[in-house]
């Protein structure tokens, strides 16, 4: 007869200023003993953006992994703050936690002084991007256009791949409008939107404009099972912005607020800062949902 297993888990909302609100992340508190395959088989079960698992670590606070519904990703954004809201409540630990990922340990803060808040606030939690990494579309701005149904009149500057711990093609529009008009079609953008090679191989697309001198309009998308999807609140495509910024020559330091997920139903509020010395720092509020156990 089998012995079953019991794995405790949480839900949380990333960039979230309402219960409602934000992109909803489930967090498994101790993943031990568990498998590739079984870290797959829950993230599908769960059919969130990101499902995370908690490991030891000899070198951070806590390992981590981190997996879609069908892959597995070396590092997001929104489940790196949610993740490390919980590890501090599992080890009772201040508001600083590095966590372990397949990026590097990724140093993470409660309660700094960010775009989101004018006073410390320990649920807003920041992460620390890698240095970016950047490279130009083999796309041209006609396809790339195209890609998003719009014209290249939209664009408001030069698209760029750009990777601060997952590579994404950052295209800026030149409206509020324009984001709002953004209907990608999925064949094109598994073409001119794809990273990677073979198994590896990835489609998306982060589209933003400015709506003042300190607020960002954004939305990201990406095809799963011959749709395309969109994600609410996107961590690492902020973070990536921050490079598309730097790279472009931005005056520094940049402070903005980024506003993702009103089309899709979950209002998500993040945070940009790109500091004079070219860090990239990535922050949003963390608001504890839900708990449970799966047994296996």
């Amino acid at each position: 007869m089998s012995t079953e297993a019991e794995y405790r888990f949480r839900i949380v909302n990333v960039f979230a200023e309402g219960r409602l609100d934000g992109n909803p992340l489930a967090v498994f508190e101790d993943a031990r003993g568990m498998g590739d395959a079984t870290m797959q088989a829950l993230a599908l079960q769960f059919n969130l953006s990101e499902t995370t698992f908690i490991f030891p670590s000899a070198n951070a606070n806590a390992r981590v992994r981190i997996f879609t519904p069908t892959f597995e990703m070396p590092f997001a954004g929104h489940p790196t703050l949610g993740t490390a809201h919980v590890v501090r409540d599992l080890g009772g630990l201040g508001d600083a936690v590095t966590l372990e990922m397949q990026v590097g340990i990724v140093p993470v803060a409660a309660g700094v002084i960010n775009p989101l808040a004018d006073t410390p606030d320990r649920d807003i939690w920041t992460l620390d991007a890698k240095p970016p990494k950047t490279r130009p579309p083999s796309a041209t701005p006609e396809e790339i256009a195209a890609m998003l149904s719009l014209s290249v009149r939209d664009l408001g500057g030069t698209p760029l791949w750009v990777d601060t711990g997952s590579e994404q093609l950052v295209v800026p529009l030149a409206s509020v409008d324009a984001v709002q008009r953004t209907a990608p079609i999925v064949d094109l953008l598994a073409q001119y939107g794809r990273t990677g090679e073979g198994s590896h191989a990835r489609a998306m697309a982060y589209v933003w404009a400015w709506r003042d001198t300190s607020a960002i309009e954004a939305r990201f998308f990406f095809p799963k099972h011959g749709a395309v999807i969109e994600d609410p609140g996107t961590g690492s495509a902020c973070a990536n912005l921050g490079g598309w910024l730097i790279a472009n020559g931005a005056e520094r330091p940049v402070a903005a607020e980024i506003s993702q997920g009103a089309a899709v139903g979950r209002q998500c509020r993040l945070g940009l800062n790109v500091t004079a010395d070219q860090r990239i720092l990535v922050s949003g509020r963390v608001i504890d949902f839900g708990r449970g156990t799966v047994r296996l």
